[in-house]
């Protein structure tokens, strides 16, 4: 068999295989190995290191599709000086992503203004750089995407879309008050994800003025908190 023959029976298996960045890269990895005098096993490693790239940047930018994340801002944009009243350290210790890990719950408390969307979804983007498939919804979308599913016999589907992800970003709760139709759907969301996955809700309102944004209902209220609270 010719070296060219050769050549192009190793593109065809890699076009094959579907490892397209492997296969455009080949021709100067052929002429590197040749240079470097490289053996069998480094040539391959630095091929097959070009197409776990590629796939990797594909899954990635898979990832923050899915997360629907409202804005590029990271929690390094985060300006803590702005807010003292923030825990740096805390937010350190959040951004290891060591919650989700533990399916643990995030509550960011505080009056509109004040940085709690910044920081919940500087947290979605460190989750997806992680490689957690995460989640962004606001309250009131959440509520109207459940009531369509509700009038469309989707609801167990819907669900297990809301119980996927790894990191559920729920941002507004108590800005609008939450008819007793989507205070229940938002209470299934919590209740499928009970310590399956984390969620990190941001809120106006005290947790003891939850009863006014669950259409006056104190015993709704206090079943979500106990399983939002629990971790």
């Amino acid at each position: 068999m010719t070296e060219s023959s050769e050549y192009q029976k190793l593109r065809a298996h890699l076009a094959f295989l579907r490892m397209t960045a492997a296969a455009e890269a080949l021709p100067g990895e052929l002429d590197h190995a040749l240079k470097a005098k490289l053996t069998h096993q480094g040539f391959l490693e630095r091929l097959l290191a070009v197409e776990v790239a590629a796939v990797d940047e594909r899954r990635r930018a898979s990832l923050a599709r899915f997360a629907s994340l409202p804005s590029p801002f990271t929690l390094a944009d985060f300006d803590f000086s702005a807010q003292p009243s923030v825990d740096k350290k805390l937010i350190d210790e959040l951004a290891t992503l060591r919650f989700v890990e533990d399916a643990t719950n995030i509550l960011l408390i505080g009056p509109p203004g004040v940085g709690k969307t910044m920081l919940a979804v500087g947290l979605g983007h460190a989750a997806v750089a992680a490689g957690m498939r995460t989640y962004y919804t606001t309250a009131a979308d959440l509520a109207a995407r459940c009531h369509r599913a509700a009038m469309e016999g989707r609801w167990a589907t819907t669900m297990r879309f809301y119980a996927g992800p790894r990191l559920l970003i729920v941002d507004e709760v108590g800005y609008l008050p939450l008819p007793a139709e989507a205070a229940a759907a938002l209470f299934q969301v919590v209740s499928q994800r009970y310590l399956k996955g984390s969620i990190a809700l941001t809120t106006n309102l005290g947790i003891a003025s939850w009863g006014k944004v669950f259409n006056d209902d104190p015993m709704i209220a206090g079943a979500m908190l106990d399983r939002l609270l629990h971790r």
